[in-house]
């Protein structure tokens, strides 16, 4: 299949010897009656990047936030299966959620900075982690920025509000902040949704240098993004039910060149969603 994509330039992560980081099997998510999951079972493996796919509405952002419970924030919400980190299940009542939202950090769609200063943004999540020695916090600081390709942008800014950053700014000093508490994984809902083509490049050339160092899933409607950056990718739809479904999951070159399903092929080269 002739799909035109500019596919990532590195090698998709070895299956075979590739670490399972997170995982799902047969899993289910009911918001009271409704089911908005149905059956999801794939393996999420360390020092990845990994692209949730599929027409809106089908569970890309529910089944992105099973990984760290923020589901949990909506009333009536049930999980059926299993949902691991490490081999150890999320859903266990002995799972510390702060906890595992500190190894399970979360970039939103629009850039949410905290209306304060870009230090004490990066600074706000480690002194809720007991840290407020001011020189070890100006170290984590400093290091969350240069991981985020920022430091250089506003080191010279760092007590004005992180209100008056751009765009492009605001989501990257999101990104250092989940980076400040040291996290495993990091989990992006459409991170690029609302940036110009110019800031979403940047954002892309970060994930791509994170994931040296970092599990990385993020749900996209950009087919082209999802081909840059993604090493897997998977599939979603929806069911008649209105149930999100996987349809098809594998490494993002095989994928946008030669689909297992026909559904896959369609939605990739936007006959449909």
């Amino acid at each position: 299949m002739r799909t035109g994509f500019s596919l990532k330039d590195s090698s998709h992560p070895d299956i075979s010897t590739s670490k399972d980081k997170l995982r799902t099997e047969n899993t289910s998510l009911f918001y009271g009656k409704f089911q908005a999951l149905r059956n999801i079972s794939l393996s999420i493996f360390e020092k990845s990047i990994t692209s949730i796919i599929g027409p809106s509405g089908c569970g890309k952002s529910t089944f992105l936030r099973i990984f760290n419970r923020m589901n949990d924030l909506i009333p009536g919400v049930r999980v059926e299966g299993k949902v691991e980190i490490d081999h150890r299940p999320i859903y266990s009542t002995d799972m510390d959620v702060v906890e595992l939202r500190k190894r399970v950090g979360m970039v939103f769609q629009k850039p949410n900075p905290f209306p304060m200063s870009a230090y004490d943004n990066i600074a706000f999540g480690p002194k809720q982690h007991g840290k407020h020695n001011k020189r070890e916090l100006d170290h984590i600081v400093e290091v969350s920025l240069r991981q985020a390709a920022l430091w250089e942008e506003i080191k010279d800014k760092l007590g004005q509000s992180a209100m008056a950053l751009s765009g492009g700014q605001q989501q990257r000093l999101c990104i250092a902040r989940v980076l400040a508490v040291e996290p495993e994984i990091i989990l992006m809902d459409e991170p690029c949704s609302a940036l110009d083509p110019v800031a979403t490049l940047k954002i892309e050339d970060l994930m791509k240098i994170l994931a040296e160092r970092y599990t990385i899933i993020i749900v996209t409607h950009n087919m082209q993004q999802a081909a840059r950056v993604s090493d897997m990718a998977a599939f979603f739809m929806m069911a008649h039910d209105g149930a999100g479904e996987l349809i098809e999951y594998g490494p993002t070159s095989e994928m946008f060149t030669n689909p297992a399903d026909k559904r896959t092929e369609d939605y990739i080269t936007g006959r449909f969603g």
